[in-house]
């Protein structure tokens, strides 16, 4: 696709803006661009589907698009509806028996978004493999460290690197995976999401990068301070949420905070995986509770008389 420098210009702030979690700023830098671009739409739908507002999404793109933006569609209804989520996951296991390399990117990326919505990493590496679009690659190595292979996310990395070391994306992987690895790295991918911070301006995402390596390097304080902002700037955020649940365990004795910050993630994110996680275990445990607890359910003194 051959653009234009304006063009290359104002889709940089877009894709910028976007993959630092800035999304209102994202789809405000669409609206100022007047020429019609699948690649500014794109963007721009996925910016609303980002801050859960699936019903701009579901409205403007129709079922009968014929263009990529049907993929968006699909994520939207993925992502709002519950009873939906095993169909729209066949709709992309179809989609995938052809031959990939014939499919836009699009459609690879929101397949290996919602496999990995389905903890189906190896699915989603499937589709990824062999695909050096940026974000694809990000993609992999986002399964790779689900999957706790850092040897194989360091390989990806590096061929992130040869293909655009300053890109923002690329910036944002290495930060990830200086996470996983820990340690000094830490403090590196700090100074990852510091220098985008200064570059771009602070988001809940950079923020909350920030805080994770403030609790790997046991700096309890400064990430409960860095969380803290982010509260105020959206307090139902669910990466901020997860945060001050693992900070309070660190760093308060007491269980009431826990428990706060849990019970507004169930009340707030019942879709999320760790919402899903936690009612499997929850209700495992009751089933064990009714499998093993006392047959006879009298009182004590009934028993003794």
């Amino acid at each position: 696709m051959n653009r234009g420098n304006n063009e290359v210009s104002e889709l940089i702030d877009v894709e910028n803006a976007f993959y630092i979690g800035n999304y209102q700023t994202c789809i405000n830098e669409c609206n100022k661009i007047s020429k019609p671009s699948l690649e500014k739409d794109i963007f721009m739908y996925r910016s609303y589907i980002a801050q859960h507002k699936y019903r701009v999404v579901l409205d403007e793109i129709k079922p009968t698009n014929d263009t990529p933006l049907l993929a968006l569609r699909y994520l939207a209804e993925y992502m709002s509806n519950g009873s939906r989520k095993e169909a729209i996951v066949s709709i992309f296991d179809e989609k995938f028996q052809g031959d990939i390399n014939e499919l836009d990117v699009v459609w690879i990326i929101v397949g290996a978004i919602i496999y990995c919505n389905e903890e189906t990493y190896e699915t989603a590496m499937k589709i990824l493999v062999g695909n050096f679009n940026l974000e694809c690659l990000s993609l992999h190595l986002h399964c790779l460290l689900k999957m706790s292979r850092v040897d194989l996310a360091k390989q990806v990395m590096t061929t992130m690197q040869e293909k655009d070391d300053d890109a923002t994306l690329t910036q944002l992987s290495q930060a990830w995976l200086n996470i996983q690895i820990g340690g000094e790295k830490l403090q590196d991918a700090f100074f990852i999401f510091q220098d985008l911070c200064d570059k771009f301006s602070p988001t809940l995402l950079l923020l909350n990068g920030q805080a994770v390596c403030y609790i790997g390097q046991q700096k309890y304080d400064d990430a409960d301070q860095v969380l803290r902002e982010c509260l105020n700037r959206d307090p139902n955020n669910y990466d901020t949420l997860i945060n001050l649940l693992a900070l309070s365990q660190q760093k308060d004795k007491s269980t009431s905070q826990f428990s706060r910050y849990l019970s507004q993630i169930l009340d707030e994110h019942k879709g999320s995986s760790l919402v899903a996680a936690y009612n499997k275990r929850q209700a495992e445990f009751d089933r064990l509770v009714l499998q093993f607890g006392p047959s006879n359910t009298k009182p004590i003194d009934e028993i003794v008389a």
